[in-house]
């Protein structure tokens, strides 16, 4: 082991960057995420991923761009379904 290490030309964030995504910052209700959390514990899957599955599906059926009265509308529509609620 070296006694001194140059980070000089070092970068901050992720050591690998994931193609075809884009980290951003978004605020939802507690309550949808604990939901998807919970969710996320019940199945092994990220409880990221679920959120953005969901979001996938409704892009899918609809084809319209969302706004944020509807984002949490679909985000309550999903954990609905996944929780039997």
């Amino acid at each position: 082991m070296k006694k001194e290490y140059d980070f000089s030309r070092g970068k901050r964030g992720a050591a690998l960057p994931s193609p075809g995504k884009t980290r951003i910052t978004i605020y939802l209700d507690d309550a949808v995420i604990a939901q998807f959390k919970a969710e996320s514990e019940k199945t092994g899957k990220g409880y990221q991923t679920l959120i953005n599955d969901a979001l996938q599906a409704y892009l899918n059926a609809s084809g319209q761009p969302l706004t944020a009265p509807q984002l949490r509308k679909i985000l309550r529509e999903e954990l609905a379904q996944r929780t039997g609620s």
